[in-house]
């Protein structure tokens, strides 16, 4: 038997409505919910002894089971005769304080100021069918009418689905009249959604919109959302930011559903915010292994990844996820990033806040009941620290954090807010910091207390580890060095660098420190990078080492077209990122690699040189142009890839007659290596430059 209309059209229709209840017969139909799944917002917003008039009442249930439990002064309408008959029948002896009343709602026969609750379940939505004008007018005259039979304070109870044309009509209508606006999304309506024949959920909503009274040139507009989970409503500034809140549940419910019907949505991530302030709290992603045999004990896990760990490939790239989920041997897992600024009190803490939430998320067939393993890294979950964030006019809001990596030891990193799973400069910190540290987050663990930035020991500039590379393409540049002729006497004769993008200064400082000869020069577009590399990367200047505060492109072209113009640089690094998030390419900007600038870089580098590039491009195509400019400009070109990462180091130089056969320049490598690991050269024995060039390929 169809019951549902074939088009929205026939919601407002009378003689649909009486074929409806004929067909159906006394047989309750609940829109939207029973009471049972509804109680729980009705009786926040409905006091037993208010008089409530229930528009559109159909032959649902509701008003029954809300007299039965003490609210007795209710008053039904609906514009079907039909309707009204049976439920005068069905509630004459039970429930004789009742009433029933055949009245169309958008001119009811009711006094002002008649009651204090009108309650709608799925009305307005019944009437709203689309946004003609005819459609408008009547809904117009319908909600005029509930304004005018409730008293001041009263409340317009309305459950809806809260499609975006009825979210807008009623919040619109009911703020300029200067009523209070409050969006509640019913609780548990994850479980409860229509499901339409195209498969599309939606959860459910109540709107409260409470009538206060007019004050003459008042603009004052209230608009709250009320989430399921949170114990407040949340202040929003604007009938556009609660529709854009309520659009969000809308797209989680959906993606819920998807979910649950095993379709496949490639990858999927979202945000889990703080109730009070809508500050970001965790990032879930959602990670599907097929491949992964079924049993009744891998269907579904959680992994909480460890503060400052998110941007480990492992854990920040989809096809490290992936390997993550086929190793842990589950058929779906769900990854937890924890965001900064946010306290976090234990793993165990952590899963009970997420445990309701998660389980939203679960695969076809999960049993409610089922308990869902949490796991992470040592069962711990991470220090983070926060030791200084400001924002700078050029690169925006940036953090300078320490982490603590797995092997106990604390990492220094400078992070951009705007690509926030990306480290853009690291350092080690000192192990007698790292224990401070540590020593700290045990004592506070004692007390039972979260350890708060301000508490965790700050390292001084003093205490970063300046023998330590963190980052694998630094590495792979360092290596580069091996092209250059005399290796075995390098770090004993004079090496002129130029280093564009200075970062937390690693680089430069790298080299400064191991080659005592060097003299660099590092340009630097942002002055702010340099008050970080100084104050918190233990970076200095000195008669070997300047920066300069200039754009890259203009410091190069300075030199290639002054009157002084002449090779001078035995060896030129870039590694200088672009502000601009909508390339295929982050690093370098695209001026960096134009064939025009090319030259003038070849301009000023010796014949024998070689210029080293960091190259962050997930554009082929692009990446294929850059790399046939490039060696058009430098007919020796080497691509080392940096495993995990999307960087790779192109290594250019002039003359193809200078190449180096893998062996040889393995061979360069290890020579540079034993000299600078003669002692007191401070040279980390885990860095091992032969490494850093086995999988170089010569294009």
């Amino acid at each position: 038997m169809n019951l549902l209309p074939k088009s929205s059209k026939e919601f407002g229709s009378v003689d649909y409505w009486e074929k409806f209840f004929q067909q159906r017969g006394k047989k309750a139909f609940e829109w939207y919910g029973t009471y049972m799944e509804l109680c729980g917002v009705l009786h926040k917003y409905i006091k037993p002894r208010e008089k409530v008039l229930v528009i559109g009442c159909g032959n649902s249930e509701l008003s029954e089971q809300l007299y039965d439990v003490g609210y007795q002064d209710i008053v039904n309408i609906d514009i079907s005769e039909v309707v009204i008959k049976q439920m005068k029948e069905c509630n004459a002896t039970r429930r004789p304080q009742m009433r029933f009343l055949k009245m169309d709602m958008t001119q009811m026969e009711f006094p002002d100021a008649s009651f204090q609750v009108v309650l709608d379940k799925g009305t307005l939505d019944a009437v709203l069918t689309d946004e003609e004008e005819k459609t408008l007018q009547q809904v117009d005259r319908m909600l005029a009418e509930v304004g005018r039979v409730l008293q001041v304070g009263g409340r317009y109870l309305c459950i809806s689905l809260a499609q975006a044309h009825i979210l807008k009509k009623a919040v619109g209508h009911f703020s300029r009249e200067g009523w209070m606006v409050r969006v509640h999304q019913v609780a548990n309506s994850q479980d409860q959604v229509l499901e339409a024949e195209s498969q599309f959920s939606l959860p459910v909503f109540a709107f409260i919109m409470t009538k206060f009274r007019p004050v003459p040139g008042s603009a004052l507009q209230i608009f709250e959302l009320c989430a399921q989970e949170q114990g407040k409503p949340v202040r929003l500034e604007s009938a556009e930011q609660l529709a854009e809140a309520v659009r969000e549940r809308q797209q989680y419910a959906w993606l819920c559903s998807q979910l649950r019907r095993k379709a496949r949505l490639g990858s999927v991530s979202l945000d889990l915010c703080d109730g009070d302030t809508g500050e970001p709290r965790y990032t879930l992603h959602v990670v599907d292994s097929p491949t992964v045999k079924p049993s009744r004990d891998n269907r579904f896990a959680i992994f909480i990844i460890p503060q400052g760990r998110e941007t480990e490939w492992l854990f920040g790239m989809d096809e490290g996820r992936k390997q993550l989920a086929a190793s842990a041997g589950f058929r779906r897992l769900i990854t937890v990033a924890l965001h900064r600024g946010q306290q976090y009190e234990s793993m165990d803490h952590i899963q009970a806040e997420l445990s309701a939430r998660v389980m939203e998320l679960a695969p076809a067939g999960m049993p409610a009941q089922q308990q869902v393993p949490f796991l992470s890294v040592g069962g711990d979950i991470g220090v983070r620290t926060i030791q200084h964030q400001d924002c700078s006019p050029l690169s925006g809001d940036y953090v300078i954090e320490d982490v603590q990596g797995d092997d106990k030891r604390f990492f220094r990193r400078l992070i951009f807010l705007s690509n926030r799973n990306v480290v853009q400069s690291e350092a080690r910190l000192l192990k007698d910091v790292s224990h401070r540290a540590q020593k700290k987050r045990k004592k506070d663990r004692k007390k039972q207390r979260p350890a708060e930035a301000e508490d965790l020991p700050a390292a001084p500039e003093q205490s970063i580890d300046k023998s330590y590379l963190c980052c694998e393409h630094h590495k792979a540049m360092i290596a580069g060095l091996a092209l250059l002729r005399n290796t075995e006497q390098l770090p004993e004769i004079p090496l002129a660098l130029l280093v564009v993008g200075l970062g937390g200064g690693s680089l430069p400082l790298f080299v400064h420190d191991h080659f005592p000869k060097s003299c660099i020069d590092a340009v630097e577009i942002d002055p702010s990078m340099l008050e970080v590399a100084t104050q918190w990367f233990g970076f200095s200047q000195s008669d070997r080492m300047k920066v300069h505060i200039a754009d890259g492109l203009d410091y190069i072209a300075s030199l290639a077209e002054g009157e002084e113009a002449q090779p001078r640089y035995d060896v030129i690094m870039f590694d200088v990122d672009s502000k601009d998030p909508t390339l295929g390419m982050s690093c370098p900007p695209p001026a960096f690699v134009e064939q025009s600038f090319l030259q003038k870089v070849k301009s000023i580098l010796i014949p024998e040189g070689v210029f080293i590039l960091n190259l962050v491009c997930r554009d082929l195509g692009l990446k294929d142009s850059v790399l046939a400019g490039l060696k058009a400009v430098f007919p020796l070109l080497y691509v080392r890839r940096i495993e995990g990462e999307v960087n790779e180091i192109l290594f250019c130089q002039l003359h193809p007659e200078q190449k180096l056969a893998t062996p040889e320049l393995l061979e360069t490598a290890q020579a540079l290596e034993r000299t600078l690991r003669k002692p007191g050269r401070g040279w980390d024995d885990t860095y091992v430059l032969s490494d850093m060039l086995k999988t170089v390929k010569i294009m």
